[in-house]
């Protein structure tokens, strides 16, 4: 069988069509479009979920254009849908805006991305400077073309080019603005948020809210930010979240399309790992896949149908937003994390209307957006009073590993900044209590998983002693007859070597006991002996057992 290209990164929709990638048709987007009539449509949805490429398609469909474009079409559902929407195709100028570039460091460099963007649709149009009438319009085209328009002329340029556009081809022109909130996001972690807040609303206000030039506009980001801050008396805006019924199947790879698609490449067997691994979203009443993760893990299959399945979604975001919930945990949202990572729920009031500032006020603000950028996703919603309760789960595998890893790293990072001598002092002198008592005081700032398994608490402890100076840590390595946990060795045998092996126990009660297996099971596969044989003689054995966050150590 032949193997059809997958579009990885392939966000043009013309070049999708004629190189002859494999494309889930999405068409039936303009449809919906066209029949609800949306002035101003806002489609929240997390990355890599289609967003771009459903505006490129937009654009190849409704742009006026020298060549007919309706073999882009051909074979896709929009074409079978009816004369009314073939009416509609190559009709209208378009304007369209990406703006998932600007995420430089600086405000300054940030409005310079946006100035070329804005040229390049300029240039796209260079045959209207010789038919605007008036002398200063035409001077004002020739400066936004070549960025060389004064810093105000940028806020209202999007609203002249379509009043320009509407008087040559006289068509009120379609405005596609993508990853609107990028910029945002990226000025809110970066410290100018306000000024790029300004920006944003003044562009949007004056091409979006009284521009008589306008037919329609698509907008695209993760999050709605609230009106106040950018949709400032906005009444035309239609906002389409992912709590909306309307638009669900257009975004993501819903049940059926995802068969087909493994159907396609002969990796129906697959489906099942498929399902645990990359669907769970719920987008109105539409289970969804990530579509991002769905293709680049078929496209791994190109040579071994049996390739491990990845986190591909993990490395495409910025995942800063898990770890600031995760920094800022207090002792409840610990507990309720370490939940979601065991397969629970949890049920929080949900807003749409957020701005990045709300972020940090209130720890329900940072569920909120966690579950908008599909970190978490819905069960099941209920109204209370004003407020809007969904009960949320972690989506599937790929996701909660995203949480497990921010969880490790963030773990990692604040033990490396740890004055842990007390720790190691204790461990060398035998003064177990104090062993005890640290570890304890440690679990509790931890965000537990794997359901306290033992692998659980053996990273733990093999991270609290990774710094301990002048010992080398060995983890599971061959000694004896078999393998204790971990080994504390000193370079010379005149030093100290340490042996530990921990055991989880299943009550509180349990404790003493298995810190007596521990002990035992050192004993019994003479963990020491090799240890003797290399010249120690001074060796410490270590049965230390957890349950949950208490400890014990014999």
């Amino acid at each position: 069988m032949e193997w059809t290209p997958l579009p990885i990164g392939v966000e043009n929709f013309e070049e999708m069509i004629t190189k002859g990638y494999y494309y889930v048709d999405k068409t039936l987007l303009i449809r919906d479009l066209i029949d609800l009539r949306g002035k101003v449509n806002l489609f929240t949805r997390p990355r890599r979920f289609g967003k771009t490429l459903n505006l490129s398609m937009l654009r190849y469909f409704f742009e006026k254009s020298e060549e007919n474009r309706s073999h882009l079409f051909t074979g896709l559902e929009i074409m079978n849908a009816g004369e009314k929407y073939l009416r509609e195709l190559g009709q209208y100028p378009v304007i369209s805006l990406s703006m998932k570039s600007m995420k430089q460091a600086s405000y300054e460099s940030a409005f310079h991305c946006l100035k070329e963007e804005i040229a390049k649709e300029f240039k796209k149009y260079p045959q209207l400077i010789q038919k605007l009438e008036a002398e200063d319009d035409r001077r004002k085209y020739y400066l936004l073309m070549n960025r060389q328009a004064e810093d105000e002329e940028y806020l209202t340029s999007l609203k002249f080019l379509s009043e320009c556009l509407y008087s040559f081809f006289k068509s009120k022109a379609v405005i596609l603005i993508d990853e609107y909130d990028v910029p945002l996001e990226n000025a809110y972690f970066n410290g100018f948020y306000d000024r790029m807040v300004a920006l944003i609303r003044s562009l949007f206000e004056s091409a979006l809210k009284t521009n008589d030039a306008l037919e329609f506009a698509v907008v695209t980001g993760c999050l709605r930010i609230s009106k106040e801050s950018i949709f400032t008396g906005l009444n035309n805006l239609n906002i389409v979240s992912i709590m909306d019924t309307s638009y669900a199947e257009h975004f993501g790879f819903t049940q059926s399309e995802v068969d087909r698609l493994l159907a396609h490449y002969g990796l129906e067997k697959n489906s099942k790992a498929v399902k645990t691994w990359y669907d769970g979203y719920q987008f109105g009443k539409t289970e969804v896949y990530n579509p991002w993760s769905v293709i680049s893990y078929v496209n791994s299959c190109y040579k071994d149908k049996n390739a491990l399945l990845r986190p591909y979604w993990s490395n495409t975001s910025s995942n800063s937003i898990v770890r600031t919930l995760v920094e800022q945990a207090d002792l409840s949202v610990k507990g309720e994390i370490e939940s979601l990572i065991e397969g629970k729920t949890i049920t929080k009031p949900i807003h749409e209307d957020i701005t990045y500032d709300d972020m940090n006020s209130t720890q329900d603000n940072l569920w909120n957006f966690l579950f908008f950028t599909g970190y978490l996703k819905k069960i099941s919603e209920q109204q209370e009073g004003e407020n809007i309760l969904v009960e949320m789960a972690i989506p599937n595998s790929e996701v909660r590993y995203i949480y497990k890893n921010t969880v490790l790293h963030w773990f990692e990072e604040k033990t490396k900044k740890k004055e842990l001598s007390p720790l190691y002092e204790s461990i060398l002198n035998g003064n177990r209590e104090k062993i005890a008592e640290i570890l304890s005081e440690n679990l509790m700032e931890t965000i537990s998983f794997y359901d306290y398994q033992e692998s659980y608490y053996h990273g733990f402890l093999a991270g609290m002693l990774k710094n301990i100076e002048n010992y080398m840590v060995l983890s599971n390595r061959e000694s004896g007859n078999g393998r204790p946990d971990i080994l504390l060795k000193y370079p010379s045998v005149r030093g100290k070597a340490v042996i530990i092996e921990i055991k989880v126990a299943h009550t509180y009660q349990e404790l003493d006991s298995k810190c007596d297996e521990a002990l035992r099971q050192i004993e019994d596969q003479k963990y020491e002996e090799v240890l003797k044989q290399e010249g120690y003689t001074d060796i410490l054995k270590y049965g230390i057992a957890f349950y949950r966050k208490e400890c014990m150590v014999k």
